[in-house]
């Protein structure tokens, strides 16, 4: 059982909480004929971008020295962006299939 005293303070932690993430949203950025669509894309501190392949073979959001996210056949990957920066990326098994993403502070 949650007591008078820390009830309050539970609901201030978890309304912040709750205020943070509301903000966060989700950037979709579709494969097909060989391209990402669309090339150049903004998002925010806590965003995450998500790669749906709808092409009928394997690519990679790739960041040459940092991170990659394979993407099979058909299905999708993802990750959430945790400070500003611009990035270039590209796929790993067709380097002409480019990307820009330009992360700023919420």
């Amino acid at each position: 059982m949650i007591s008078a005293l820390r009830l309050p303070a539970f609901s201030v932690l978890f309304g912040s909480f709750y205020v943070l993430s509301a903000h966060a949203e989700t950037i979709t950025v579709t494969i097909a004929k060989m391209a990402f669509s669309p090339t150049e894309i903004s998002a925010k501190v806590g965003d995450t971008v998500e790669w749906v392949n709808k092409d009928a073979f394997a690519h990679t959001a790739t960041v040459q020295g940092s991170w990659e996210v394979m993407l099979p056949v058909k299905k999708s990957g993802s990750i959430t962006f945790n400070k500003a920066e611009t990035i270039d990326y590209f796929c790993r098994f067709h380097p002409n299939m480019k990307g820009r993403i330009t992360v700023t502070a919420p």
